[in-house]
């Protein structure tokens, strides 16, 4: 925004200018003057020793009559004076400040001691922490190893019980069996489970002293076999067979690999009569059953009855 945008207020700075000027020109030529050193007013006296005098010799003034001196020999003979009065009472100037300097000293190494105190139990209190703090972490990771090695073994033992499970399940169950079960077998009228303790479970014959004849042992979980064939026996070897079965829902044999992991005899003769009676075996159905259902079937041939 420009201040000079009228002609009155042009006007109006160069008077003002003008103005200005002439104060400035009337003080520097016609202000006040002063002399230095300033002029001395006055008149003047000879000099002199005493009221009355004669002649044109002037005498010189004496040194010990001059102001300066007068006021050197004042200011020496307060300095003096002080002196004196100083040298009289050594005892208390001296005496106050080194009473205060030892107090003081003694509250600064007071004050040092304490705080030394202080640092060094500071210094211990967290030793002592950081030592517990390791104790503590040592602890919590001995209870961690722990805890993974209880966890690792219970794994192991959860993961090789399904493994067993799996395997009976596939194989048809174990006979585990300790010949104390419920259940009973014979061709009496009366209870219990007719044969000899060392027999074959799946023999026909209740009477003899045991041995494994041609019959089967049949292995597919807690299935059944309804029907069980026995193997044509032909041939002039004997020893133990195992067949791996699948079998369907319906309990029927679906599939039949004989001389699987057991098998004492592997003459293709007996393989073959194996694996022909086990295709002829029958199970019962189960609805709930997979649809392909492994397990397996063993046949002992002896040469003797």
């Amino acid at each position: 925004m420009s201040y000079l945008d009228t002609p009155h207020k042009k006007k109006s700075a160069v008077l003002t200018t003008i103005i200005m000027g002439l104060i400035l020109f009337l003080i520097f030529t016609f202000g006040m003057t002063y002399f230095d050193p300033p002029k001395e007013y006055g008149i003047a006296v000879n000099f002199g020793t005493s009221d009355v005098g004669s002649g044109n010799t002037q005498s010189e003034p004496a040194k010990s009559s001059t102001p300066e001196e007068v006021i050197e020999e004042e200011v020496e003979q307060e300095q003096v004076e002080e002196v004196e009065e100083v040298e009289e009472t050594p005892t208390e100037a001296v005496s106050t400040p080194t009473k205060a300097e030892d107090v003081v000293t003694q509250d600064n190494a007071e004050t040092i001691r304490i705080n030394k105190q202080k640092e060094a139990q500071r210094k211990a209190d967290e030793a002592e922490r950081k030592v517990k703090e390791a104790e503590r972490q040592a602890k919590l990771e001995a209870e961690r190893i722990v805890q993974q090695r209880k966890a690792a073994e219970a794994k192991k033992r959860q993961e090789e019980a399904d493994k067993k499970k799996k395997l009976d399940a596939m194989m048809g169950g174990l006979n585990n069996g300790d010949g104390t079960g419920k259940g009973g077998d014979g061709d009496d009228n009366q209870a219990g489970d007719k044969g000899n303790p060392n027999g074959d479970p799946n023999a026909s014959g209740y009477y003899g002293n045991g041995g494994g004849g041609s019959g089967g042992n049949y292995r597919l979980g807690n299935r059944k076999a309804v029907s069980k064939p026995k193997p044509t026996y032909d041939c002039n070897e004997e020893g133990r067979v195992v067949v791996s079965i699948s079998v369907d829902k319906s309990g029927r044999v679906i599939s039949a690999q004989a001389g699987i992991k057991g098998t004492t005899n592997s003459a293709p003769c007996l393989l073959s009569r194996a694996k022909q009676a086990a295709l002829k075996t029958k199970f019962n159905s189960d609805s709930n059953a997979p649809t392909k259902q492994v397990g397996s079937i063993i046949y002992n041939f002896t040469l003797s009855n």
